[in-house]
């Protein structure tokens, strides 16, 4: 066996906060202000690793050991901070540049806008729930659990009202889901449009979910299984939001939820009360829940007829198309990170699928003709986030990083131009094709399109 240690490479990570609602009405502009930004982190990072000339004097001299073991800093010598100092924990103030982001200009407010995961910057499969991304169509709010209602009425023999008290002491279970919203990478459907994972995949979170199986209130209301085909879930915020969900999959493994990663949901994820649909594009998730009525056929609510439906090729739109279909993309090294040197690297992503579990993802380093099976960290969960990590090294050379992904179903995740053919170029929902990275020789990586 090789006794020989790895060189590992040294890796830039992406400019935060550099798009302005100008730059995204001018992709050039953001193209070149994104490179710009990219220069002066870079200068920033090699200063922070010690590379930067200037900082070279406080590095030690051959033979001189290093200062930061020699010489003992105040936390190693004096009184930290108490307990409770921050009585809800926050991240290391090194740490605060990690934020999910609203891409400015995709709205035209911000209370019916985006804010995207920061994916290139999180590990394994759970979402920190300040991170979780957000998508709004009137705003949040933080409603006050004691004045909040549910009802459940229609085909059932006994309609109700619980109180958030009468749901949280019935039968619970908790249960980790990935939620993507159904227009996540929709900006790459025609050409390269935004620089990072960040913003080309972030509209993605995975969480421990709690609360109690829709099937127990629906059997509780007495549900009258001879007639009902739907569920009408509608949502207590100002935009109405109201989705169709087959009956079929409300009695499998939906849930009425108010936890999320082992406390109360947060306010902008629909605090006090929202639906848990499992491998569904998130607008189906109804926020702050407030009605579930049951039914014998669609709604074709607003939006499920207008907004939320798929453009075809020949010009027809495909309706009620929820399942988001297996998908995977390497979050580092990704779109703005650099490579600072030749050596090992740590290629690792996530790949989740709507139809059940990751049964395998393939990376490849060469634009595709080349694969090589990743190593799949457990947990490997259905409907949920699956870590994939594999070994590489960067010889230096111009480089194209895919991952493929293909669920235990065996649908294997497409190409671009496979996605393209059957579904064109003007859709905007449930794009799900092979996500390309372009590594220069210089060590920059950047978003490209790669057939």
């Amino acid at each position: 066996m090789s006794n020989e240690v790895k060189k590992s490479g040294r890796l830039i990570k992406a400019p935060e906060n550099f798009l302005t609602k100008e730059d995204v009405k001018n992709p050039a502009l953001m193209r070149r202000k994104f490179l710009a930004a990219s220069v002066s982190s870079a200068a920033a990072s090699m200063a922070a690793l010690g590379l930067a000339s200037g900082s070279r004097s406080a590095q030690a001299a051959v033979g001189q050991g290093d200062p930061n073991i020699l010489n003992l800093p105040a936390h190693s010598t004096g009184l930290g901070m108490p307990v409770a100092a921050n009585p809800y924990g926050m991240p290391s103030q090194y740490e605060k540049g990690l934020q999910r982001r609203e891409s400015p200009g995709l709205t035209r407010v911000s209370a019916a806008s985006v804010a995207f995961t920061p994916l290139q910057g999180t590990f394994g499969i759970i979402t920190p729930s300040g991170l979780h991304f957000e998508r709004h169509h009137q705003g949040w709010w933080d409603i006050d659990p004691s004045k909040h209602r549910l009802m459940v009425m229609g085909m059932v023999k006994n309609p109700k009202v619980y109180t958030m008290d009468d749901i949280m002491r019935l039968p619970s279970v908790s249960r980790i889901h990935f939620i993507e919203c159904g227009a996540n990478t929709a900006m790459e459907w025609g050409n390269v449009a935004v620089p990072t994972v960040q913003y080309s995949h972030g509209m993605v979170s995975c969480s421990e979910f709690t609360g109690v199986p829709l099937k127990v209130l629906l059997d509780d209301c007495g549900i009258d299984m001879k007639q009902a085909k739907f569920i009408l879930a509608e949502g207590a915020d100002g935009s109405g939001m109201t989705r169709t969900i087959p009956l079929d999959r409300a009695l499998d493994d939906v849930i009425v939820a108010y936890g999320m990663n082992g406390e109360m949901l947060r306010p902008e994820n629909g605090y006090p009360l929202r639906l848990v649909v499992p491998g569904i594009q998130g607008v189906s998730w109804v926020k702050w829940l407030r009605r579930i009525e049951v039914g014998d056929q669609k709604w074709a609510a607003k939006d499920e007829a207008i907004h939320y439906i798929d453009l075809m090729p020949d010009g027809l739109h495909r309706q009620y198309t929820g399942i988001q279909e297996t998908k995977s993309v390497i979050t580092t090294p990704s779109g703005g990170q650099t490579l600072l040197d030749k050596g090992f690297y740590n290629i690792s992503g996530l790949a989740w699928s709507g139809r059940g579990k990751i049964k395998r993802v393939d990376v490849s380093v060469d634009g595709g003709r080349n694969w090589r099976t990743a190593r799949l960290e457990t947990p490997v969960l259905t409907k949920a986030f699956t870590r994939f990590n594999i070994d590489w090294v960067w010889d230096g050379g111009p480089a194209i990083l895919q991952s493929r992904a293909q669920d235990d179903t065996g649908y294997v995740q497409p190409k671009l131009n496979q996605l393209r053919e059957v579904r064109g170029t003007r859709s905007i929902y449930h794009q799900n094709a092979i996500q390309s990275w372009k590594v220069a020789e210089n060590g920059e990586v950047s978003n490209v399109q790669v057939y």
